[in-house]
């Protein structure tokens, strides 16, 4: 299992269209993959669970992965939230 804190540098935060964004990334991926904030974990591939987060640009969240391509699935997510 891999965990990393990654900062939202998305300028409009994790609205609708990101988080689509961010859950098709996810779904690349056979790892499971769960994103935590604030002692909310949802699974990164559910649209649904992600909306409830609400995160904001700013915001840090922890991202963890378990599976056989675990290390490039955070990478990818980092690419992605890191996007300024």
């Amino acid at each position: 299992m891999t965990k990393k804190t990654i900062r939202i540098e998305l300028v409009s935060g994790l609205e609708a269209r990101p988080v689509a964004m961010l859950v098709q990334i996810a779904s690349q991926y056979e790892s499971s993959i769960y994103v935590e904030n604030d002692g909310a974990r949802f699974n990164a591939k559910s649209i649904m669970g992600m909306m409830t987060l609400g995160l904001s640009a700013g915001d840090n969240i922890t991202v963890s992965a378990d599976g056989p391509d675990e290390d490039a699935a955070i990478e990818e997510i980092e690419k992605y939230l890191s996007t300024k």
